[in-house]
């Protein structure tokens, strides 16, 4: 699935990136609103890794996505 889908869906991907991410509040998903530089730039915040982690950790989340 490309990040166009999963944006159009976000109501429906919330679940499965707070189910990856369980640190993720309800409040971080709607501030990223299925924009992927936002939700790049809460992982990197949240868990206290390097944007590059945090850019694979959501390609992985991308392709794997079920919404």
């Amino acid at each position: 699935m490309n990040w166009d889908q999963i944006k159009g869906k976000w109501k429906q991907a919330k679940g499965q990136a707070q189910q990856k991410w369980g640190d993720l509040t309800d409040d971080d998903l709607d501030r990223v609103d299925g924009k992927r530089e936002e939700m790049v730039g809460i992982v990197q915040e949240r868990y206290g890794i390097a944007k590059e982690e945090a850019e694979k950790q959501v390609k992985e989340f991308e392709s794997s996505c079920n919404c």
